[in-house]
């Protein structure tokens, strides 16, 4: 602090004026990106992704090939080859947490039996253990207000307690992989206790983690004062992690897990720079926006049963009259999925349960009118390309609502699944020994005679 102010956080004239000499002489002309062919976002003019790799971790579908032209179809997302939906259906009848079964077969391109799932089980809980002092040494010494930087540093840090963690070989890649796997709750939750308790001046517990409990269960028990929960709470959560765990190689995360694995760092560095892509608004936090859109709608719309009532706000958000006034309508539209996506479709088939259980069947079917009457004001205003539908984070801000999860740690529970999406595609990247990825950038400045200083 210097005169009253945080010199670390002040944007001084100074530096207000530079930066506007900055912008300045970054501008580039748009008509150049069409001149040059450029793929801005790695994506055509339509969209579609730049092919940049191959993989085997999960595919992505949403389109089919009818009479020769490419058609819209409900979305499909498969593990390993496998439909999302039969393992989460399958793990359901059976009664079993399905997170670690779909981390055994992202993993390890196999279903496991029970005594391999048992053993994998295990492997985890003897890995949730945290070095001795952590928590006090480097978790509680300056908390974040933000949960994924607060994630990150620890991740970081860790890099520090391994006798191996420049090591690049596959096998120490996978154990430094399954231990992130399985600290990564317990990264985020005590990251989380301790801004809660210093920033927020509430009461600070740390719950050990017990080695038997699921990820979806550890979670929870971790959470809570009293550490308890619902079986319906815990297999609820279970399959929100199945459904943000994987999401194909294209996604920024999961592509930034390959960029940089490519350049042979460790795997911290590699994680951290991941969860620092997925702190993004563009990436991460979408269901934050739902849910705080929903808020909104609670308090202007009188009567959630009328349609009409609710068509006219929502046209009201989209066009910039209403809630935060981006125009946009949160958790409906997907950059791949246009008819359905399946994430959606599965969490919404098991929410119902939870709002009953919760109390909460009313603000249920406001998030179904919504889902319903959405799509069709989009297209009645917006020019279409492809048709909309309500994406992953449609209703899993709600379902984190009713599990009382606090909205801080919304990012890092969609890290705390894709972790074992990034290791699967860190693990795939060294296996197959490519080239470090390093894509054309075309420049455009014009050459300049050398000024000297006397004559500037």
């Amino acid at each position: 602090m210097e005169n009253g102010k945080n010199i670390y956080s002040e944007n001084t004239p100074q530096i207000i004026e530079l930066a506007k000499l900055s912008e300045d002489a970054d501008q580039i002309e748009n008509e150049l990106f069409y001149k040059y062919d450029v793929k801005r976002g790695l994506r055509d003019l339509n969209g579609k992704g730049v092919l940049t790799g191959l993989t085997r971790i999960s595919e992505i579908i949403a389109k089919e090939e009818v009479d020769g032209k490419s058609i819209p179809k409900d979305g499909e997302l498969y593990f390993r080859g496998y439909d999302v939906k039969d393992l989460i259906n399958s793990a359901t009848e059976d009664k079993r947490f399905a997170f670690e079964e779909c981390a055994y077969l992202l993993l390890f391109d196999k279903l496991p039996d029970k005594k391999e799932l048992g053993d994998f089980n295990k492997l985890l809980g003897f890995y949730r253990s945290l070095p001795t002092s952590f928590v006090r040494d480097i978790i509680m010494k300056a908390p974040s207000k933000d949960m994924m930087n607060t994630l990150a540093r620890s991740v970081l840090t860790l890099y520090s307690y391994d006798d191996l963690a420049d090591d690049t070989s596959l096998p120490n890649v996978l154990r430094q992989s399954l231990q992130l796997i399985s600290l990564f709750p317990l990264l985020s939750i005590y990251g989380y206790q301790a801004y809660n308790h210093y920033h927020e001046g509430n009461t600070l517990f740390i719950h050990p983690p017990i080695e038997s409990l699921s990820t979806a269960e550890t979670i929870l028990q971790l959470l809570r004062p009293d550490s308890k929960y619902t079986e319906l709470e815990a297999r609820l959560l279970d399959i929100c992690l199945v459904l943000h765990m994987e999401h194909g190689g294209g996604n920024n995360s999961s592509f930034t897990t390959h960029v940089v694995s490519s350049s042979m760092t460790d795997t911290y560095s590699v994680i951290a720079a991941a969860i620092g892509s997925l702190k993004g608004p563009r990436h991460g936090g979408a269901n934050i926006k739902v849910v705080h859109m929903f808020d909104d709608i609670e308090a202007n719309v009188k009567d959630w049963e009328d349609e009409e009532e609710l068509s006219a706000y929502l046209d009201k958000i989209l066009n910039k009259q209403a809630f935060d006034k981006a125009g946009l309508i949160y958790g409906i539209g997907h950059a791949i999925y246009s008819k359905s996506d399946p994430r959606a479709l599965i969490l919404k088939s098991f929410v119902e349960k939870l709002a009953v259980e919760k109390g909460r069947e009313k603000e249920l079917a406001l998030y179904e009118a919504v889902e319903r009457l959405a799509p069709k004001i989009i297209s009645g205003e917006r020019t279409m390309y492809k048709d909309v539908s309500a994406n992953v984070d449609f209703y899993s801000g709600f379902v984190y609502r009713m599990l009382d999860l606090p909205e801080e740690l919304y990012p890092t529970i969609f890290a705390m699944a894709r972790i074992v999406g990034w290791s699967a595609h860190r693990m795939e990247e060294l296996a197959n020994n490519g080239k470090i990825i390093r894509p054309a950038y075309m420049a455009i400045e014009p050459r300049k005679d050398y000024v000297h200083m006397e004559d500037r």
